[in-house]
């Protein structure tokens, strides 16, 4: 949702859902608004991302953040959610992102703290953020850069 250009040549987005969602909330002006539309360049898990080691300079990595047992409101829907042993699921992608990662390349994380605290979730990953930023209405979304070790 961030993307300024999301057919950008430069960019590739990857989700391991396809899936196209009407807006229907029975509201007035709900009815017959643009779906969600989830539709990523490849499908993959962020846990097992199709590429070999060290092939990206630049990872965005934005996982879901909102814990459920199903993906039943608009912003699960648009965003994916969290369940099962997703600390062990984070973890897992922390570690995909660093892997694909050249030496010396950054990984910019999203994290919106609706459920759990970014604090929380960045005991998931060994590498320290170099530096982060929030934002939204409550200053609840983190924006955080790491840069890859060069070893």
């Amino acid at each position: 949702m961030f993307w300024f250009d999301k057919r950008d040549g430069r960019a590739l987005f990857v989700d391991k859902r396809r899936e196209i969602h009407p807006i229907d909330i029975g509201t007035p002006g709900t009815i017959g608004r643009s779906p969600i539309v989830v539709d990523p360049d490849i499908l993959a898990d962020f846990r097992k991302l199709p590429f070999p080691d060290e092939t990206f300079a630049l990872v965005v990595f934005d996982p879901p953040h909102i814990e459920r047992t199903a993906a039943k409101g608009l912003l699960t829907k648009k965003y994916g959610h969290l369940d099962g042993d997703w600390r062990e699921m984070l973890r897992a992608g922390f570690a995909e992102c660093f892997r694909v990662l050249k030496p010396e390349g950054t990984l910019i994380f999203k994290w919106a703290e609706s459920d759990h605290p970014v604090s929380e979730i960045l005991k998931l990953t060994p590498h320290r953020p170099l530096f982060g930023h929030r934002s939204g209405k409550s200053s609840a979304t983190h924006w955080i850069a790491f840069l890859k070790p060069n070893t």
